[in-house]
């Protein structure tokens, strides 16, 4: 019983870890932007989430990961191709950066959100009829 309980929340916990890390090397992209010789970095998020909940054989491509200093599993980085050439080699787009950013906090507020639903629905179950 406790299994299936905490399986949704280590599922959203997964995907918050990564919406994270994406947000990370995203605002380091924005950051870099006018660093001459810079290429754009990011990570195939479906891959990356199917690879940390152990789920890596059911997607179209299997990503192999690194661990962190703290054991946690991080996503492999590749590098975004170019929408142009620029005469410093820096890839970075910031129309796409930015709209990678915006389209990654939003997912990143609405997996917060399943998590408190998930949280909400659980106590509302364990609440005895009296309690109401």
């Amino acid at each position: 019983m406790i299994s299936r309980l905490t399986a949704s929340l280590d599922f959203h916990a997964q995907a918050l870890s990564l919406r994270a890390e994406r947000q990370r090397i995203i605002a380091s992209n924005i950051a870099n932007a006018d660093t001459p010789g810079y290429h754009a970095r990011d990570f195939d998020f479906g891959a990356a989430l199917r690879n940390a909940t152990g789920q890596a054989g059911l997607g179209s491509g299997i990503a192999s990961t690194v661990m962190s200093p703290g054991g946690r599993a991080l996503p492999e980085l590749r590098y975004a191709l170019p929408s142009q050439t620029s005469m410093d080699n820096n890839s970075v787009d910031m129309d796409r950066e930015r709209a990678s950013f915006a389209d990654n906090a939003v997912k990143y507020e609405s997996t917060l959100r399943f998590i408190n639903g998930s949280v909400r629905t659980m106590l509302d179950a364990m609440k005895s009829h009296n309690q109401g």
